[in-house]
């Protein structure tokens, strides 16, 4: 890894008080008693070999805010040795409402972490408790504040709509909370059933309903407009910021298919034209670091086809900006509208993509169906 150019830096800490009814990362809970020794693992392997210089910090979940201040601090000591601290740079943690106190807030500020991801999901407690949240609406309310108290001035909420159930009026009421509560940045996600969870077990047996497609474009189309009337740039797909500085500068990274190096039980990489994976079990992570072993599980190497068609992938995911034909360009030397000119012309005629200003982008149609546009760009599986 040394000698890369500064790269985006994740942290994946797998560990949740609960594991709610929707999710399907890679996160436990129940293993407390190995908090301890997954910290010292992920040091190990922050000093393994030299990390590249990071621009950006993210520390995700799991609850990553379940640790310690003790092993943070090492954590994040580790990941810092060698690397001069620029003023400014993000350093995001993620966490859980009525999970952490003004005194925990006060010690990650302390730490240099000056952003604060909270899952708050809704502001309706019927609809927490269909999810498997473990706090209430009253709670994330409190610790936004507490937040706020302790000096964070740049905090994110994520929502979810399309939740079995819900209805417009109640998206409506949640999505206004937040945007009474003015974070500066705001993440809201249709949900997602995945295969295996607790979630998707009860829809297939017929217990709760299954998201209406129809139901969620409106909410949808509802986010845009409440969140655009209350001053919020809608800059990515599901990703909103009262300012262009709050915005997230770690994704930003990912959504520009740049570099990123992941440290910690299933953690991802991409760099230079590979994309490797941890081992997802916290206890054998632990072990192999204890061991002075690789905790690498998977490698591949990404074809140059395949990398233009996720650079145009997830860069569409970024609605103003889009993807630079000049920054493609540069990159694979080719220009992307001689690359892509059957199907951009077919996706214009459809009303789904444009071109303007040297800027290839989702239209306002495009965003509702943008699944549909980025599968175009992928090349067939050999």
């Amino acid at each position: 890894m040394a000698g890369n150019p500064a790269v985006g830096l994740y942290i994946h800490i797998p560990f949740c008080r609960a594991k709610c009814a929707y999710c399907d990362f890679n996160s436990f809970a129940g293993l407390e008693s190995l908090h301890g020794q997954y910290a010292r693992a992920v040091r190990r392997e922050a000093t393994a070999e030299a990390l590249p210089a990071w621009r950006t910090l993210y520390l995700g979940g799991g609850t990553p805010t379940v640790l310690p201040l003790s092993d943070l601090a090492q954590i994040l000591e580790a990941v810092r040795r060698g690397q001069r601290p620029i003023p400014g740079t993000e350093v995001t943690i993620e966490a859980n409402p009525g999970t952490v106190a003004r005194a925990k807030l006060s010690g990650l500020l302390s730490l240099g972490i000056n952003r604060l991801s909270l899952g708050v999901q809704s502001f309706d407690d019927a609809e927490l408790q269909l999810l498997g949240r473990i706090h209430s609406a009253g709670q994330a309310l409190e610790t936004l504040q507490a937040a706020r108290d302790a000096g964070f001035h740049n905090i994110n909420l994520d929502l979810i709509f399309g939740l079995p159930g819900q209805s417009l009026a109640s998206w409506r009421g949640s999505l206004q909370w937040a945007l009474d509560l003015t974070p500066e940045h705001l993440s809201l996600y249709a949900l997602s059933v995945e295969t295996g969870t607790p979630l998707a077990a009860a829809i297939e047996r017929g217990a709760l309903p299954s998201p209406d497609p129809d139901l969620v474009a409106d909410m949808y189309e509802l986010a845009e407009e409440a969140c655009a009337t209350a001053g919020y740039a809608h800059y990515e797909i599901s990703n909103w910021a009262r300012r262009e500085d709050v915005q997230c500068e770690h994704n930003l990274i990912y959504w520009r298919n740049e570099d990123y190096i992941g440290l910690g039980a299933g953690a991802h990489s991409w760099s230079r034209g590979h994309r490797w994976s941890n081992t997802r079990s916290p206890q054998a992570y632990a072990d192999l670091l204890s061991r002075g072993a690789s905790p690498v599980a998977a490698k591949e190497a990404i074809p140059r086809e395949l990398e233009m068609g996720e650079t145009m992938m997830m860069g569409l995911r970024l609605l103003d900006e889009g993807v630079s034909c000049a920054r493609f360009r540069q990159r694979f030397g080719i220009d992307l509208r001689q690359k892509y000119a059957a199907d951009i012309e077919e996706l214009e005629a459809l009303a789904l993509l444009e071109v303007r200003d040297d800027r290839v982008r989702l239209s306002q149609r495009g965003r509702l169906l943008a699944n549909q546009v980025f599968y175009r760009f992928l090349p067939e599986p050999a």
